[in-house]
């Protein structure tokens, strides 16, 4: 293909390049690896997004058996560009990041045509995979920094404990789940807030994209602008219990940090992007926060400070 222009990439496999059409840009997404997921199940998301209303990437052209897919280009203004200049009223920009996701949060769409015109039907977001996103902290960050004969015996103990939480969460997985809903994947185009990088979006829990944007990794945010944020998106919300969505958002927003310090320590390890290493730090005090006096993590507490007394990254 012609007039290609690489860009920066992200943790996945993926490669983005900008395209220089006639009087539009495209961006064109080469994936090798993880390609069902990377180009037709991305597409099918964006897809069930704008029939909601929901500003996605638009589909241009694909040729699967090349690898690739052509789709509109938001430009690169992202949300956490704008978050990070002094003069942005925040808490006004977030009540428009709220309001995206809780319209996001009502879509009913579950099955789509992807352009292979096959049914793509969005998978639930079930106990195990929890489990098993969460233990990519015992797989990778714990290997890495346990002594090799404490490791079986801390292993066993932390997947128990997690088991264990997973079966405190109260709200039912009944909910369009972006799955990576923070604000470097929000784009700002044409004065509106687009949605990208949807590919893992799963039907789930309530509270989970609502963690992983207040609990963000990259974007740092004071313990009381966090529960500003929060109590924005309970004031909105009628008809929720929320003592269970506390529970819950405050168990899923551990287990997604786990599971972030488990990636982020792999993409080191494994594929030498060392530059993520960096935001381990700030992933750790996340998650010392949100177990603080609540006596249903105390197990967890134990178990982290017994074996990292220092938290290295």
């Amino acid at each position: 293909m012609k007039n290609l222009k690489k860009i920066k990439g992200d943790a996945s496999f993926r490669q983005f390049f900008r395209k220089q059409n006639n009087g539009y840009k495209s961006i064109v997404i080469v994936a090798t690896r993880e390609k069902f997921k990377n180009l037709i199940v991305y597409d099918a998301i964006n897809k069930i997004l704008n029939k909601n209303k929901i500003l996605a990437p638009k589909l241009y052209s694909e040729n699967y058996n090349k690898n690739y897919i052509e789709i509109e280009d938001f430009g690169n203004k992202t949300v956490f560009e704008i978050l990070k200049k002094k003069k942005t009223n925040k808490i006004k920009f977030f009540k428009k990041i709220i309001n995206q996701l809780q319209k996001i949060q009502l879509i009913k769409d579950k099955k789509i045509k992807n352009f292979k015109n096959n049914n793509y039907t969005i998978p639930k977001y079930h106990r195990k995979l929890l489990i098993k996103e969460a233990s990519l902290f015992c797989d990778w960050y714990a290997k890495k920094n346990i002594p090799k004969n404490k490791m079986n015996t801390f292993s066993k103990k932390f997947k128990d404990i997690v088991s264990k939480l997973t079966l405190k969460i109260k709200l039912k997985n009944n909910i369009f789940v972006h799955r990576d809903f923070h604000v470097s994947n929000l784009m700002y185009f044409n004065n509106r807030i687009g949605i990208i990088d949807s590919q893992d979006a799963l039907i789930g829990n309530k509270a989970y994209d609502l963690a992983s944007l207040i609990d963000d990794v990259r974007f740092k945010t004071s313990e009381k602008f966090k529960n500003r944020i929060y109590n924005l998106y309970i004031k909105k919300e009628k008809k929720l219990n929320i003592h269970h969505f506390k529970n819950d958002f405050e168990i899923l927003s551990i287990l997604r940090n786990l599971k972030i310090i488990g990636i982020f320590t792999r993409l080191s390890v494994r594929d030498g992007k060392k530059n993520y290493l960096k935001l381990i730090p700030y992933t750790w005090k996340l998650i010392d926060m949100r177990m603080g006096k609540n006596f249903i993590f105390q197990d967890l507490k134990n178990l982290l400070k017994e074996n990292f007394k220092k938290r290295i990254t």
